[in-house]
């Protein structure tokens, strides 16, 4: 139970890492142009993003995929950017289209790549599974609780500030699509 408990809160600290807010801005980006309404919609891409970095961690410990640590650093901020750049300019009914399960799924595979190496460091061989579904399950429960943060805040924000959605994606966005170029101009590769 102790090695369960501390996957999950490795798992559960790994996005609220101020040191590598990547998850956090991702997750960002992804909720900002929804309401409680499409909750199910976001659950489901969170998980779809778990899954993909679950299945990185398991590639990575399992088979030794391992690719170009200045390419992933690389990929994911721009995974960020992407993902703020269609916050920016789609209104929100273009915006659940552009953002389809498959390129959560594939946004997820890049994330896990980047933790890939230090997690397969930390894990035991006898409990390995165990530890990387411990892991996944920390991961998925702060991904759903930073949703329904955030869910609550567009609430607050275009419904009782009565900001126009269109401005608060554009501010928000903006913001997060700052950091995720920088982080990109810091890992470039070229």
């Amino acid at each position: 139970m102790e090695t369960i408990l501390f996957y999950a809160k490795l798992g559960f600290n790994h996005v609220l890492d101020f040191q590598a807010l990547d998850h956090f801005y991702f997750i960002i980006a992804l909720c900002l142009s929804f309401s409680f309404n499409d909750f199910k919609k976001l659950l489901w891409w969170v998980s779809l993003f778990t899954l993909g970095h679950t299945l990185s961690l398991f590639g990575n410990y399992y088979f030794e995929i391992i690719l170009s640590a200045v390419w992933i650093e690389f990929l994911i901020p721009l995974t960020i950017a992407l993902s703020c750049i269609l916050l920016i300019i789609n209104k929100t009914s273009n915006f659940k289209i552009l953002f389809p399960s498959l390129v959560t799924l594939i946004f997820g595979l890049i994330h896990g790549l980047g933790f890939g190496r230090y997690f397969s460091l930390i894990v035991s061989k006898d409990e390995a599974l165990i530890e990387l579904l411990s892991f996944a399950l920390g991961l998925e429960a702060i991904q759903v609780c930073i949703v329904l943060g955030l869910l609550l805040v567009n609430f607050l924000v275009t419904r009782i500030l009565k900001i126009p959605s269109s401005k608060w994606r554009l501010v928000v966005g903006a913001m997060i699509l700052s950091q995720a170029l920088t982080m990109m101009i810091k890992s470039s590769p070229f």
